[in-house]
Order: structure tokens, then C-alpha cells, then sequence
């Protein structure tokens, strides 16, 4: 026998605490007759009741009440196999990774902020998969496709600046490497979602969004940073952080291009949003593009489902109440 709700600790206090009060409420009772009549004219007045069916109604009445709190615990035994089938998306995020993302425009930096959003993000999907893709001046697989959302969060907190050693922005290489990392044959059920500052240092970056377009791959880009742009910080290795400069020795300014991310974004079918200092954007795009995209049927599994029995213990609770309602407690 298993529980599917609340604890059986709490059950036997509850049980505990119910013959407590039956007993003193028996108890205040017989004190309360005391002063209300002597003794001797107590044993006249109770005459006419009879004791054992008292008790017997009593016993009753608490067996009826504990069956019903019994039952609200959801007793179960004997289960069946069923096969649970799933359908969702294959989704990839390409996470940019190179050192613009160290910009505090949006704070408290664009590549904390995009952790922080897909974390949110992949706690709220519900039978989609989703895989990683971090990438700087190359791009790596960080995470295939999974449902396991434990295991992708654990790749996710792991990437920083220093995950692709290639400086230097290839959303093109993103792209590519995206398209090799989704199952193949399929042209459809397919989502990559790029989040960058749009700062594309080589590749052809259209021409790689038009070949995701031909594998069914609908392109979706957020553009993190301001327009006005910002200086970079970049870490030293005593732990301190310097402005980030280029060969000339001047300080580097990164902008976000949200012109160059729209085009990528619409040569593939998909749409381009500017994720927010408070909101993201995410979650709206799932629920406003992603989540009405035809689903494919993935991989089942085999559940137990229990059988519930609660109905059993419920129904012999209310007989009993209903039992120490009908019995009378005078003689006959």
C-alpha cells in the first residue's frame, strides 16, 4: 500500500487527537450532570439511557471520522503499466558567448542575464527538448537535445567567456553547428533560438540562416545590449577588471546590431525580439511563435499508474456515521 497524499505521522496525530477529545468530552459531560443534579437523582434520570449503546455510538462515530481522514491520504495498491506519450519541439539555443557579452548595459551583464532568462526559460517547458550551443569565434555542443532539464541547466551554469577559446563573434559557425546537432531527416519540429549582441566578425551569416531554412530549421533571434552601446570589462588574472582595448591600444565599445538580427532572423522564418533589462522576452516568444509550431511525437516511456482505493475507506466512514446517527442511545 502506498500514499499519494499527505503523510501517515499526520494521520495518527490527527487520530491521536481525536480519541483525546472524545475522551475528555465524555469526561466534561459526566461533570457537567454532576452539578446539574444531586447523585442519587442522576441514577433515576439515567435510567431510561442505555450505556453500552452510548459507548457503542461513540466508538462508531470515531471509527467513522478516522476512516474518512484515512482516506483523504489517498491509499492505493495494484497498479498498471501505461505508456505515456509526449510531443514537443526540438529546441537549440546558440548562446554567445565571446567577450562583448561581458557589457554591463543590461546588468549585470548581457551573458549573467541570458543565463538567468534561460534558466527561467527551461524550467518551464514541459516536453520539448532542448540543447546548448555556446559559441564566440567558433561554436561548440555544449548540451544535445534532451528533456532532461537538470542536466541542461548544469551545462548552461558552466559556460562563461572562457567555454570557446576562438575570440572574435561567428553567428554563421552558431548556425551551422546547430543544424548538425539537430536529428536528421525531419524538415520540420525544429527551433533555434540565438541570443547575441549581433556582432558578427566572420561568416556569412544569411547565407547560413538560408541553409537552416532548407532543414526546416525556423531561425528566432534576441538581440541583448543597447544601440548606444558599452565599454567592456573584461576580467585579469589577479582578479581585478580593466577595460577591454583593441591592437591600437583605444577602448572597445560594443553596440547591439539588431539590423544584422532581423535579417537573420527573417531569411530563416522566424522573428527577432530585444530582450529587455526586466523582461527578456523568452517566454513571450515561446508563447507567441514557438508553442502554435506543429509538434512532433517523441520518445514515450512506460509509467505506473496506481490504482486509487480511497473510495473503499471512504465509503465504510460514511456508513458508520450514518450508523451513529440511526442508533438511538434510550431503552426501549
Amino acid at each position: 500500500m502506498r500514499f499519494e497524499q499527505g503523510n501517515i505521522i499526520l494521520f495518527l496525530s490527527a487520530a491521536a487527537v481525536l480519541g483525546v477529545f472524545f475522551i475528555f468530552a465524555a469526561r466534561a459531560r459526566r461533570r457537567a450532570l454532576e452539578k446539574f443534579a444531586q447523585k442519587d437523582l442522576l441514577v433515576d434520570l439515567g435510567a431510561q439511557v442505555d450505556f453500552k449503546r452510548r459507548r457503542f455510538k461513540t466508538i462508531v462515530l470515531y471509527l467513522g471520522i478516522l476512516f474518512c481522514l484515512f482516506a483523504l491520504l489517498r491509499p492505493q495498491w495494484g497498479f498498471k503499466w501505461e505508456k505515456v506519450k509526449r510531443q514537443g519541439l526540438d529546441i537549440i539555443i546558440a548562446l554567445d558567448t565571446s567577450k562583448s557579452m561581458l557589457a554591463s548595459d543590461i546588468k549585470p551583464s548581457r551573458l549573467e542575464r541570458a543565463k538567468l532568462a534561460l534558466g527561467d526559460f527551461a524550467g518551464h517547458l514541459n516536453g520539448d527538448r532542448i540543447g546548448l550551443v555556446a559559441f564566440a569565434g567558433s561554436a561548440f555542443l555544449e548540451c544535445p537535445l534532451t528533456v532532461d532539464y537538470e542536466g541542461f541547466l548544469l551545462a548552461l551554469k558552466d559556460v562563461d567567456t572562457n567555454t570557446v577559446p576562438r575570440g572574435g563573434t561567428s553567428i554563421s559557425g552558431a548556425i551551422r553547428e546547430a543544424i548538425k546537432s539537430f536529428p536528421p531527416g525531419e524538415t520540420k519540429y525544429k527551433v533555434l533560438i540565438i541570443i547575441t549582441d549581433g556582432e558578427d566578425h566572420e561568416g556569412d551569416a544569411l547565407s547560413a540562416a538560408k541553409a537552416a531554412k532548407k532543414e526546416g530549421i525556423a531561425v528566432f533571434c534576441i538581440g541583448i545590449g543597447t544601440s548606444q552601446g558599452e565599454l567592456i570589462f573584461a576580467p585579469k588574472d589577479d582578479g581585478t577588471k580593466e577595460f577591454l582595448k583593441d591592437a591600437q591600444g583605444n577602448a572597445v565599445k560594443t553596440r547591439l546590431d539588431e539590423d544584422q538580427l532581423e535579417k537573420i532572423a527573417l531569411a530563416a522564418d522566424g522573428a527577432y525580439l530585444r530582450a529587455g533589462a526586466i523582461h527578456f522576452g523568452l517566454d513571450e516568444l515561446y508563447k507567441e511563435k514557438i508553442s502554435g509550431m506543429e509538434k512532433h511525437e517523441l520518445e514515450g516511456r512506460m509509467n505506473k499508474h496506481y490504482e486509487e482505493r480511497f473510495q473503499i475507506f471512504l465509503l465504510l466512514g460514511l456508513i458508520l456515521i450514518l450508523l451513529e446517527m440511526i442508533t438511538g442511545d434510550v431503552k426501549q
